[in-house]
């Protein structure tokens, strides 16, 4: 199976061709103005780059979010657009769940700056299914309610950020990962994973995720 992935999250993106398994190409795609004028551009660059037509892609894939506004209407219309007009597959994965890919420990704690003192919040297992569902919430409120006894891992984006969030003293020497900034290949993996469990994979059904969907823009539009 080969996939086009796509992540429009931030301003950092990215781009990612998965083929037999693995992460073939990934490139950054990085723009604080919006990204309709550079999204086929770049789709364009990584299919040449890696010897392909876009009919010899199986599935388009992207984050469904949290994250920009814009860049996730972006992303979304592409894929589906592409999915469309070509009759494939096209799958949406959380961005939460994406880097929770980069985790290694069975229980991981992923978490993302919300703005305003808040933060996006979830628990996934090892197979990346969540354990705790994916919410908007105060850190520290919401770490104190995690059952005690577990072996967690934590994951974030920015480890400077998530030190300055977390209070909670028996997290203190709990294992912690950045996640990179290029988010498509383990987006792609996740969307690999959906199709082999049996995901339909149906365009029409992708929507954004924005957690907190009446205020994503105002807590994103500093990106």
């Amino acid at each position: 199976m080969t996939i086009l992935a796509l992540d429009l999250t931030s301003e950092f993106g990215s781009l990612a061709i998965r083929r037999e398994g693995r992460t073939a190409l990934e490139q950054s795609i990085e723009s604080r103005t919006g990204f309709a004028h550079l999204v086929f551009p770049a789709a364009e660059k990584i299919l040449s780059e890696a010897g392909l037509e876009l009919s010899e892609i199986d599935c388009f894939a992207a984050s469904t979010g949290p994250g920009a506004f814009t860049g996730l209407r972006v992303a979304l219309a592409s894929v589906k657009g592409l999915a469309e007009v070509m009759g494939k597959p096209a799958v949406g994965v959380s961005k939460l769940r994406a880097m929770a890919n980069f985790g290694t420990g069975t229980q991981r704690i992923v978490l993302l700056d919300a703005r305003r003192g808040d933060v996006y919040a979830a628990v996934y297992n090892e197979r990346l299914v969540p354990i705790v569902e994916e919410t908007v919430t105060k850190a520290e409120a919401w770490l104190s309610k995690l059952p005690r006894g577990t072996a967690y891992q934590l994951v974030t984006e920015n480890l400077d950020w998530l030190q300055s969030v977390v209070k909670d003293t028996r997290f203190e020497t709990t294992d912690s990962i950045q996640t990179p900034r290029n988010l498509a290949g383990a987006i792609a993996a996740c969307a690999e994973a959906d199709l082999r469990d049996g995901a339909t994979g149906d365009a029409s059904t992708l929507d954004a995720n924005y957690v907190r969907r009446s205020d994503a823009e105002l807590y994103w539009s500093d990106n």
